[in-house]
């Protein structure tokens, strides 16, 4: 493979490499959503569903009546919502669910009492169906994310089969340990792997601690050799990930991030992200703003590995969240990736440096105010 792979490294995550898995990359509501539905529709022993963003509204309503009838057939479904994330969700919509059957549950729900541990947030998107599929990546189960919607927000999912699937399994019932109970499933055999099948492992952050998952990400920038690629939508890095951006650039490696554009839920954070691109133009590193609608993908693509899932790799979400990716090594699925990229790379706004260098004095004024308070929370939220 290219850039020297070698299944031996990088084995501190807590979680194994995998043989003998399928990895299907689902580009867009439309595709990702339609997936997951046909997957709980045709589960028949059990379904684990964690999310960070819940709100009420049509693609809500059609997981909702997915999960009723899978209790139906008498699978266990056992849903987890983030306390914050899924503020929401109707009462309505949760009394169906609890009256129908569904064991839901609520990742620190929002306490007086709690105070700053009210920060700490489950930010995963992760679905498992009767131990066989697994889904990963950044959506949420709100109408934003359906490609129809009015200013539908970019978003990708990977679905999985074979022996990691057990792992993601394995990985919901930590957390949902954490809300309560231990989650008893009944015994079934582990996936077999499907034929010679792609490499693939967890990769998670557990918040508070040091990020195993960051860290993964810049040993492989370090060691890439021909393209270091990456989609976030919050992307506002520690210093020890933006000098590795720069070193793998004045290297000879094609480095290349896919940033949001004006259109952003979140424009200050935007704004803090910038004022790091002076340097990365400096430095070689190629510079990209989606134009079409809302980023909200996260992809890393180093070489032909893959991370992708729920954390925008950004110093907060890393300090307060617990995020969830899918990391792959298959040189098949990193084409996939790569195309993907290649074709928002062509409906973005390609930042030179002769251009960044000439941008209006209140965009400057944005990033500097921004800048000052992102340091002033990166100081306070330390240990």
């Amino acid at each position: 493979m290219a850039g020297g792979w070698d299944p031996e490294q990088f084995t501190t995550t807590g979680w194994p490499w995998r043989t003998g898995n399928s990895f299907r990359l689902l580009d867009g509501g439309d595709e990702f959503f339609a997936c997951m539905l046909q997957a709980i529709g045709s589960a028949r022993e059990s379904v684990l569903l964690e999310m960070y963003l819940v709100r009420s509204g049509l693609v809500l309503s059609s997981f909702i009546a997915a999960l009723l009838a899978a209790v139906q057939r008498g699978a266990r479904v056992c849903v987890l919502f983030d306390g914050f994330g899924a503020l929401g969700l109707a009462r309505a919509d949760r009394r169906r669910l609890t009256e129908g059957g569904v064991e839901l549950r609520f990742f620190n729900p929002l306490r007086f009492g709690n105070r700053l541990r009210n920060l700490l947030r489950d930010h995963r998107k992760i679905l498992v169906t009767d131990g066989r599929t697994a889904f990963v990546g950044g959506a949420g189960l709100t109408d934003d994310f359906a490609s129809g919607a009015r200013g539908a927000w970019r978003e990708v999912m990977v679905q999985i089969e074979g022996p990691v699937v057990g792992d993601w399994q394995r990985a919901f019932a930590r957390t949902w340990r954490r809300c309560g109970t231990d989650l008893t499933l009944p015994p079934r055999p582990a996936a077999a792997p499907v034929g010679e099948g792609a490499t693939g492992r967890l990769s998670l952050s557990e918040a508070r601690h040091r990020s195993i998952l960051a860290s993964g990400v810049i040993r492989r920038i370090e060691g890439a050799v021909t393209r270091a690629w990456i989609m976030s939508a919050y992307f506002v890095p520690s210093r020890r990930f933006r000098k590795a951006l720069r070193r793998a650039a004045r290297r000879g490696v094609d480095v290349r991030l896919l940033m949001p554009g004006a259109r952003t839920d979140h424009p200050w954070v935007r704004h803090a992200a910038r004022r790091f691109y002076g340097k990365m133009l400096r430095n070689g590193v190629h510079i990209y703003e989606y134009q079409p609608q809302m980023l909200h993908a996260k992809v890393i693509l180093c070489d032909e590995w893959v991370s992708l899932g729920s954390s925008n790799l950004d110093r907060w979400s890393l300090r307060w969240n617990l995020e969830a990716n899918q990391e792959v090594a298959d040189s098949g699925f990193a084409e996939a990736v790569a195309q993907l990229f290649t074709g928002d790379f062509r409906v973005s706004l390609a930042i030179s440096r002769r251009h960044w260098h000439r941008r209006a004095w209140l965009d400057r004024l944005r990033e500097a105010i921004a800048g000052a308070l992102d340091r002033h929370l990166d100081r306070w939220r330390r240990p």
